[in-house]
């Protein structure tokens, strides 16, 4: 077990949090960095293959990061090509495997004396909570059965997945959504994002960034993407354009400074859309230029929604 900070002493809610891509992570973060605010005697817990470093930069001191694979997303080769067939082939061999994972995480929900389960997506923190007995509560905008019906073979390891999350009490869903058949009880929130409150030329300086030109900032999450012409991109004269590694992120962190400073610092955000980026160019009225994203079930969904949200 990793700890973050020493946890707090009242009861104790585990948040599930999805390894596939930052969205997840950076949007449930949020969530319980308001909770932490509100209920500071509350103990939070984490279970995630999240990358590590994404929670202990961003969320609040009393968090306990506890790593652990929760589920297999999609397989993807970089931020916008992936792998269904393996994709399904690594669902399944999890949910070969469920009914043991489930009665070692209730085993241990039921020491922590947890009160309360959130899951983003995974049906596993559904399936322990409940077998804990205690709320089984979910939070998204889209959901596995949705996502892995869609690909050949997919259908069983969906079927599977929805029965598991049929028996949730609560799904909290945000926008631009898919899926939510499988769910019995549906409440519907804004948009979840960070939102940075930090003079935008202020965080230029800052970083070293100029004042005089549009800066356009080439966001692919943890999955990167390969072929980026970064000597033709570094010739123009009209936009200032920021790659992936042109911002020490770790430095920027060591300043006080977050990743979502950074989108509202810039003029533009070039990415695959998801809903992580989309939210956090939203609330921090920055534009959008979005790429293709190959066979992911959302991407139809984003691409409609998101005229109605954001430049």
């Amino acid at each position: 077990m990793a700890r973050l900070t020493s946890p707090g002493s009242g009861p104790a809610v585990v948040f599930y949090i999805s390894g596939h891509g930052f969205g997840h992570a950076s949007r449930t973060i949020e969530v319980i960095n308001a909770l932490v605010d509100r209920r500071p005697d509350l103990r939070i817990l984490i279970r995630s293959s999240a990358t590590p470093w994404l929670i202990e930069r961003t969320v609040r001191p009393g968090v306990t990061l506890v790593p652990g694979e929760v589920d297999t997303g999609v397989v993807q080769v970089d931020s916008l090509t992936l792998d269904a067939a393996e994709s399904i082939r690594r669902a399944e061999a999890f949910m070969a495997t469920f009914d043991a994972r489930v009665a070692q995480e209730s085993a241990w929900l039921r020491e922590q004396g947890v009160v309360m389960t959130v899951s983003d997506l995974p049906p596993l923190g559904i399936a322990a909570g409940r077998a804990a007995g205690v709320p089984a509560l979910g939070l998204g905008n889209f959901t596995w059965d949705w996502i892995y019906e869609h690909y050949a073979g997919g259908a069983n390891v969906a079927r599977r997945i929805g029965d598991v999350y049929a028996g949730t009490d609560l799904v909290l869903r945000l926008p631009m959504w898919g899926g939510f058949a499988t769910f019995p009880c549906i409440r519907d929130l804004p948009f979840v994002a960070r939102h940075s409150r930090r003079d935008p030329a202020a965080v230029r300086d800052a970083l070293g960034l100029p004042r005089d030109v549009p800066i356009v900032l080439a966001s692919f999450g943890g999955y990167g993407v390969d072929g980026l012409p970064a000597a033709a991109l570094g010739a123009l004269r009209r936009y200032h354009v920021l790659l992936p590694g042109m911002v020490d992120e770790a430095a920027m962190y060591a300043r006080g400074l977050r990743y979502e400073d950074l989108v509202r610092a810039v003029d533009v955000v070039a990415t695959k859309p998801g809903y992580g980026i989309i939210a956090e160019c939203l609330a921090n009225a920055t534009a959008m230029l979005y790429t293709s994203r190959g066979d992911f079930r959302e991407y139809p969904v984003l691409v409609e929604a998101m005229p109605a949200f954001l430049r």
